[in-house]
């Protein structure tokens, strides 16, 4: 099938290469010309496993384009997905500039029949509005083309989403009509030979779902996070607590590790946007506006750890590894790291050397202008005369380390381990003042 998707990035690069993966005929759109040029020289934007050999090869065989040529690419394709970002507004609202633009830009360039596919995440009604929008400039433009409208949520998980996509655990949708479903059926017809089920529900369960998960998945780790602050005053051991938990079959043990805040590009904002639309209805999410509060507080606590080990931070040199808001992906968005930073900033510390195995570039565009921040090319490398070291990022290279070299290259000998990757006894047998997250 020919398929255009609007936008290259997470959902739309993630999307658009699967989809050619498995033998459509695809067109990827952007409005920005280096982005494209670049793909089209096999540079990714960002950082996904296996996403960039998948981008190659198909690129390659002809059945993944990159244009920023919308006109030509509307008229080329049946299924059209809108794949672009919603971030919160001011208002911690999602912000549908551009989700209206696409429909926007379809309308003005169909010349047939077109499903538009909405694989973004949007608040309730959106459908209607892209619907109206897309009426509204086909009435301008006087014609009347038949147009079908298709809610299609995403559940990709940054690190994975390659895996997710091709492997899903469900597809979600909501149609309009009988041809949008079988439009539907045949685009995903490759990932249900296995049994995933390709769901077909109403448009208002279609449009709140992804917002149900992630809230959920954000309440799950505020909870744990609450019982761990509970613990460290009682002094319990939150890693047996949570693994005793998640042995309860009804539970499980997915975000149930306690330590510093969600962070990325989807928790927080459709946190804050189902709060937001909430009100709209007159709906008052107490637990959810609770779990918001207590990420909040999550922010400053491997810093106060730090100053109840060391009062006195100013002029000192504070190593941080990890500044990617998870494991296996170079996003930033959100990300504990940039608080901690700001935080010791503020403290007057004298250097912060981080590392970081893929975020360094996007962390260097957020500190260009602030020579205390410096960013080093090996993870020992940020140690050299460092008081303290804060582990922020899970990281497998992280795990397996030389505690002994450790020592030799920092002054101090303080570790704050803000994920609970390391044994405190390995540690304090290296005379380290370990300082994990309520062990």
């Amino acid at each position: 099938m020919q398929i255009t998707v609007f936008w290259t990035w997470y959902v739309g690069l993630v999307t658009g290469t699967c989809l050619a993966e498995v033998g459509h005929e695809v067109m990827c759109i952007d409005i920005d010309e280096k982005k494209v040029e670049n793909l089209k020289k096999g540079i990714i934007p960002i950082y996904e496993p296996w996403l960039e050999e998948l981008v190659l090869r198909n690129y390659k065989e002809w059945r993944l384009m990159f244009t920023t040529n919308a006109k030509a690419w509307v008229e080329f394709a049946t299924a059209i997905f809108s794949a672009v970002g919603t971030p919160p507004d001011k208002n911690h609202k999602a912000d549908l500039k551009f989700v209206k633009a696409v429909a926007t830009t379809v309308a003005e360039h169909m010349n047939e029949y077109k499903v538009f596919i909405n694989k973004s995440t949007v608040p309730v009604n959106t459908w209607a509005l892209c619907k109206d929008i897309m009426k509204e400039v086909l009435n301008a433009r006087g014609v009347d083309i038949p147009l079908d409208i298709v809610s299609n949520p995403e559940f990709l998980k940054e690190w994975c989403a390659v895996k997710d996509f091709m492997i899903p655990d469900r597809i979600v949708c909501w149609v309009e009509s009988e041809s949008a479903k079988t439009v539907m059926t045949d685009i995903y017809k490759s990932f249900v030979r296995a049994d995933k089920p390709l769901l077909f529900t109403d448009i208002k369960s279609s449009e709140i779902i992804k917002y149900a998960a992630n809230s959920f998945l954000a309440t799950k780790i505020s909870f744990i996070n609450e019982i761990a602050n509970f613990s460290e005053k009682v002094w319990a051991n939150i890693t047996d607590i949570s693994k005793w938990i998640w042995l309860d079959p009804r539970i499980w043990s997915k975000f149930l590790h306690a330590g510093i805040w969600y962070g990325g590009s989807c928790f927080p904002k459709d946190v804050q946007a189902l709060i937001e639309t909430g009100k709209e209805f007159k709906v008052d999410f107490q637990i959810i506006k609770a779990t918001e509060a207590v990420n909040k507080i999550q922010k400053t606590k491997t810093v106060e750890k730090l100053l109840e080990h060391i009062p006195n931070i100013s002029w000192k040199t504070i190593a941080i590894w990890g500044l990617a808001f998870k494991p296996k992906t170079d996003d930033i968005r959100d990300a504990p790291s940039i608080d901690v930073i700001n935080r010791l900033l503020e403290l007057w510390v004298d250097k912060l050397q981080v590392f970081d195995p893929v975020a360094m570039d996007n962390m260097r565009n957020v500190y260009s202008s602030e020579p205390k921040v410096i960013f080093t090319k090996r993870n020992y490398d940020a140690l050299k005369w460092a008081e303290a070291l804060i582990v922020l990022t899970e990281w497998d290279e992280f795990r397996n380390i030389d505690f002994s070299r450790i020592a030799k290259l920092m002054s101090g000998d303080t570790i704050i381990d803000g994920r609970n990757i390391w044994n405190k006894q390995e540690l304090e047998k290296e005379w380290f003042t370990y300082i994990g997250i309520w062990k």
